[in-house]
């Protein structure tokens, strides 16, 4: 009798610490946004902050969101094991400073679109360089395809985990599409992942000459080798400007393949 009580106890235990344990997340990710600049950003970063919760049920880790910047501190980094950039980067000194710490003491990061952007003079000047010069090696901002239209994207390293289960092109959503200062395939920190595919010239609908691609070498999406990070280019939805109704007309959600890279991204830098 008490044998049976006994093992009955301990399959209760058992129990108990099993299910403990599948509460708990693989990973905790955190992503800043600031949502005031430009309606096809905040219409990213509302789509974002409804997909990515989803995503992380499904798979097992925990998404947090904040506008909060202060919140870029080092005691508020250290309870989460991935660092988002939905839309911008810090500007003040000391979020800069913790980082930068964050990130040399092996955090990891993923950042979209305007989270590279800088250009002097503007609102977003170049004024970090180990943040747009060094860690993510592309410099300035330097020019854009207008309209926010899909390219065909191509794998550039089909070894790295976060396209190795990708086709060797694919379809994107809608975007528009930044090209920066630095040439990035000049970096031997840098390691191209995505590139815009030939087959997608002209890119872009203008109406100015220079806002359509004919030709070039536009990587999109890379990491950096001295650090745990990935940045993808996606992250701006097609708007209607025209009528002055500010409605997203696209959704940088709407790729499936596009949608695996990103979960590969995640759980690259989660660690999964």
């Amino acid at each position: 009798m008490r044998l049976r009580r006994f093992l009955l106890c301990l399959l209760l235990l058992l129990l108990s610490i099993c299910s403990q344990a599948q509460q708990k997340p693989a990973f905790r990710v955190i992503a800043f946004f600031t949502a005031k600049n430009d309606q096809a950003h905040i219409s990213f970063v509302q789509e974002a902050n409804r997909w990515f919760p989803q995503l992380a049920a499904q798979h097992g880790f925990q998404y947090d969101s904040t506008s909060d910047w202060t919140n870029l501190n080092t005691d508020f980094l250290s309870r989460y094991q991935v660092v988002l950039f939905l839309d911008t980067r810090p500007d003040d000194p000391a979020q800069r400073a913790a980082f930068q710490q964050y990130m040399e003491r092996g955090g990891r990061w993923m950042g979209f679109h305007f989270a590279a952007f800088a250009l002097t003079p503007s609102t977003y000047p170049q004024n970090w360089d180990w943040y747009h010069n060094q860690f993510l090696g592309s410099g300035q901002y330097g020019s854009n395809t207008w309209r926010p239209t899909s390219a065909v994207l191509r794998v550039e390293d089909r070894k790295h985990p976060v396209t190795r289960s990708l086709p060797r092109t694919f379809k994107t959503a809608p975007n528009e599409w930044y090209r920066w200062s630095n040439d990035l395939r000049k970096n031997p920190d840098i390691d191209i992942l995505l590139a815009i595919d030939s087959t997608s010239f002209p890119l872009g609908t203008g109406p100015k000459p220079h806002e359509i691609w004919h030709s070039g070498y536009y990587p999109v999406v890379w990491t950096n080798k001295r650090y745990r990070m990935l940045y993808l280019n996606m992250g701006h939805n097609d708007i209607d400007y025209e009528h002055g109704t500010g409605k997203a007309l696209s959704s940088t959600f709407s790729s499936p393949d596009q949608n695996q890279l990103i979960l590969n991204g995640l759980l690259w830098l989660g660690g999964k």
